[in-house]
């Protein structure tokens, strides 16, 4: 499983709760009410317990984290750096 695949399994998961939501990839998931902040607390938990990385304070930001496509991005960045 790719690292996008493993981010949209979560999101879909534990954020879509019915069963015929469906998010675009480069969809914000904040504005379109998919997570909240709590939401993004949980994508951290589950990047930081997956992968090992450590998501610093200053990285929490929608550029990082608002979008499949984002994260996916953000996460193949800190991996390569680790």
């Amino acid at each position: 499983m790719t690292y996008y695949s493993a981010i949209r399994e979560f999101i879909a998961e534990n954020f879509l709760f019915r069963a015929d939501a469906a998010i675009d990839d480069s969809q914000s998931l904040l504005e379109s009410g998919v997570m909240d902040s709590t939401g993004v607390l949980e994508l951290i938990a589950f990047l930081e317990t997956t992968y090992g990385i450590t998501v610093a304070d200053s990285e929490i930001v929608p550029a990082n984290l608002d979008s499949v496509e984002r994260v996916s991005v953000y996460l193949a960045s800190k991996l390569k750096a680790a």
